[in-house]
């Protein structure tokens, strides 16, 4: 486990919003992307950078509520992004790379939750763990040349807490020898989540880019979709103390621009600080487990996933 992997006295805490955390900082000539940008907490990362003075591109699937959504703010434009078709990844870092030689932010916000019925994305892999890591693996491994260009960059792959309900099974990614259970198809994609800033922080010191993986806390927006009301509800009363977007997406921000962080990264983030490890047990909702930060997993998850999308990342 990384020996970083610690609170440490953040100036900021679970009530701090982006704006707040992003105060002061003016990010003039800075490139950023952010997948999944044009609602939830993807949207308020987009609205923080954007009036910072960054360079923003946005990712989505739905063109029409892109453009409507960022139509006024200033220095952000549209690509489109399916991350489950991989001919759409290509397409998105091509696009990104013949107009631009770095990028310094990278969010790996977008994701697929709770699916009730196993399907699976345009690789053949079930679809959470295909959208929410192969699909973001394959893009940061194109984009990667301008991430070691930025002369200094950083990643942050939006994990979860849940990932304590299951870590990595590559065995069995498809769930073809178990019966498929959503939740466990979706903690394993935030497991893999948090074990990909794991190996990218290891690859990327020689080239001074960071990663980080980040648990936003519980929001409610579209990432419900797919719950039942009855299973929704039952969130709802789990849940003691749900997070605005503002607050659910400063962990992310933090996690770019905290001074505090410079020389620590491939760590899991939560609540604007570094969370704590704790037990492998599912009722406790916070912090990291030990899978989600063990190196020989982040290694073996690295391998599996160059075999499964064909990028092999230049190092």
């Amino acid at each position: 486990m990384n020996p970083y992997q610690q609170p440490i006295p953040s100036r900021f805490n679970a009530q701090s919003t982006a704006s707040e955390v992003a105060a002061g900082h003016q990010l003039q000539g800075k490139n950023v992307i952010v997948t999944g940008g044009s609602a939830g907490i993807g949207f308020e990362i987009v609205q923080t950078f954007s009036r910072a003075g960054a360079n923003v591109i946005v990712g989505a699937r739905d063109a029409a509520r892109a453009h409507e959504k960022l139509a006024d703010l200033p220095n952000t434009t549209f690509i489109p992004l399916d991350l489950a078709d991989p001919a759409s990844v290509d397409a998105f870092a091509g696009q990104y790379l013949a107009t631009h030689q770095q990028l310094h932010f990278l969010f790996n916000n977008a994701g697929v939750f709770f699916p009730p019925e196993l399907k699976k994305d345009k690789r053949g892999y079930e679809l959470q763990f295909g959208a929410n890591h192969l699909g973001h693996f394959q893009l940061a491994g194109l984009l990667w040349p301008a991430l070691q260009h930025a002369g200094g960059a950083r990643v942050i792959a939006h994990s979860s807490v849940g990932h304590r309900r299951m870590g990595l099974r590559l065995d069995d990614p498809n769930f073809e020898q178990h019966p498929y259970d959503p939740m466990k198809a979706y903690a394993q994609s935030k497991t893999a989540n948090a074990l990909f800033a794991v190996h990218l922080n290891k690859l990327g010191l020689s080239h001074q880019v960071q990663a980080y993986s980040v648990h936003p806390g519980a929001i409610l927006t579209d990432v419900v979709l797919h719950m039942s009301p009855e299973e929704l509800e039952s969130w709802k009363k789990r849940v003691k103390n749900f997070k605005t977007t503002e607050q659910g997406a400063s962990t992310a921000v933090w996690c770019a621009l905290s001074e505090e962080l410079n020389g620590i990264g491939g760590v899991y983030c939560e609540d604007c600080n570094i969370a704590p490890v704790v037990a492998n047990d599912e009722s406790i909702v916070y912090g990291v487990r030990t899978y989600a930060g063990d190196e020989d997993s982040a290694a073996e998850l690295w391998q599996f996933s160059e075999h499964a999308t064909g990028v092999r990342w230049g190092y």
